[in-house]
């Protein structure tokens, strides 16, 4: 079977980078093992210019359908999907936004959300092209979406692979929990036709018909365990299978959205509708990759530091604010100090109710001996969220360059820095390269999953 890919939501070409390997700019100009047949990649908020399009173009160059027309910048459901070049694996970060860490999952709207309903173009995609093997990735809390249902939303993706014809493996995977430099939680998706190959192979572990065997239930936890995709390519610790849990999904889409819900843990299977899951941790006793390990040690433009007056309104050591009595002036507010430190606050609800909310502290300088925290695509901006470092030679506060997050997320360095405009090559804004990679995946992690693709791709007809 033959290495062909179609990448949608595409970004930069995490998926891309890390299928074939990439670590320079130049290996992009190298032959790929994995050919990538067509992509997408279409951002409505970019009115002008399509940065990620016009980066991953630069890259990697141009992909067309099989009319012979370029429609990877358009809305995917603008694609028709019977035009998309045949492909063997399906991959993407599909859009995560309504689920993101960055808001409340109170306030999340699922796969009911303007981001969410893109699955369904991952789904006529499927039900079109029929690829034999597809990996996904979104964040994790999507096996707990929305707050109101828990677990519909993952439930629905789950029916839509069992209705048409495939089987799923999942694991949350945290990439620094195997050794990589950012504390990123993920949930990626691995799911194949039952008449694939691997499927007749995998499913020997899976031979009894009564799911409450404990046969059965041992054939699972061993393809949950060591056997299955991602239990070979991110190992985990022993646990008791006993503690597995089974739910057989309803056999219709409108019953799930309507009354169903499940607590799904970290790692699990689904099978012609029965869903098995297990909460796993990682088995990992190699290197640290810390952020320490990425941060440049050269000279770095002024226009990163932080000005004095905005890191600190009080004595540095003072770590919390307490403003129920006495609001901070507005300097006050704009400031590192402030910002990163814990709150007291009066507020009123809208039916006039008045509280008091209170946040806790996190670290204004960003330690070197511990991996990223999790990058959001607001790094750089005024939040709590950002990443503010001691410069390596001078030793000032300073904001992450461009070059940093990327090897934060594993893209090589300068990735993001030029684009394809218009057939001219322009230099991409310092805040889109950031966002960038917010919204990126952890290269590395597809590339520690590529040996494992590439052997059951390669045992396939």
């Amino acid at each position: 079977m033959k290495k062909t890919v179609c990448e949608l939501f595409a970004g930069v070409g995490g998926f891309r980078c890390g299928l074939n390997s990439i670590s320079t700019i130049e290996d992009a100009d190298k032959p790929e093992k994995w050919e990538t047949v067509w992509f997408s990649q279409w951002e409505p908020a970019d009115k002008k210019t399509q940065w990620a399009h016009s980066c991953y173009v630069n890259r990697f160059g141009k992909s067309l359908d099989i009319d012979g027309k370029d429609t990877t910048n358009i809305d995917i459901n603008a694609v028709d999907k019977s035009k998309i070049p045949n492909h063997n694996l399906l991959v993407g970060g599909f859009p995560c936004q309504d689920y993101s860490v960055a808001s409340s999952l109170a306030t999340s709207k699922g796969l009911e959300g303007q981001k969410g309903v893109l699955w369904w173009d991952i789904r006529e995609t499927l039900e079109v092209k029929k690829a034999p093997f597809v990996l996904l990735e979104n964040v994790d809390r999507l096996v707990k979406s929305p707050a109101s249902q828990r677990g519909r939303d993952f439930a629905i993706i789950l029916a839509c692979f069992r209705d048409l014809g495939y089987i799923v493996e999942w694991r949350i995977i945290n990439a620094a929990e195997y050794g990589y430099q950012q504390r990123r939680r993920r949930i990626f998706i691995f799911a194949y036709r039952d008449d694939t190959a691997y499927s007749a192979r995998i499913s020997d572990a899976i031979k009894y018909n009564n799911v409450d065997d404990e046969c059965h239930r041992n054939g699972i936890g061993s393809m949950i365990l060591k056997e299955g995709f991602f239990a070979k390519s991110f190992p985990v610790e022993p646990c008791d299978v006993k503690q597995m849990r089974i739910e057989e999904l309803p056999k219709g889409i409108g019953e799930l959205s309507s009354s169903f819900s499940f607590a799904f843990e970290n790692t699990g299977v689904m099978k012609d509708g029965v869903v098995y899951t297990l909460s796993t941790k990682p088995d990992y006793n190699g290197k640290q990759i810390t952020l320490g390990d990425i941060i440049e040690d050269g000279d770095v433009d002024a226009s990163y530091f932080v000005p004095q007056e905005r890191l600190y309104y009080t004595y540095p050591e003072v770590d919390r604010s307490d403003e129920t009595q006495k609001r901070l002036s507005d300097t006050e507010r704009r400031t590192w100090q402030y910002i990163k430190g814990a709150k007291k606050l009066l507020r009123k609800a809208k039916n006039g109710h008045a509280y008091v909310f209170s946040e806790g502290p996190v670290s204004m300088i960003d330690e070197y001996d511990k991996p990223a925290r999790t990058m959001l695509t607001s790094e750089g901006s005024f939040n709590r969220s950002t990443h503010i470092v001691r410069d390596k030679k001078t030793g000032d506060i300073r904001l992450l360059t461009p070059i940093e997050v990327e090897r934060i997320q594993g893209f090589p360095s300068d990735w993001t820095k030029e684009c394809l405009v218009d057939g001219k090559i322009v230099e991409m804004p310092v805040h889109k390269r950031r966002f960038m990679m917010g919204n990126a995946l952890v290269v590395d992690l597809i590339k520690q999953m590529e040996p494992q693709l590439d052997d059951i791709i390669d045992s396939e007809k």
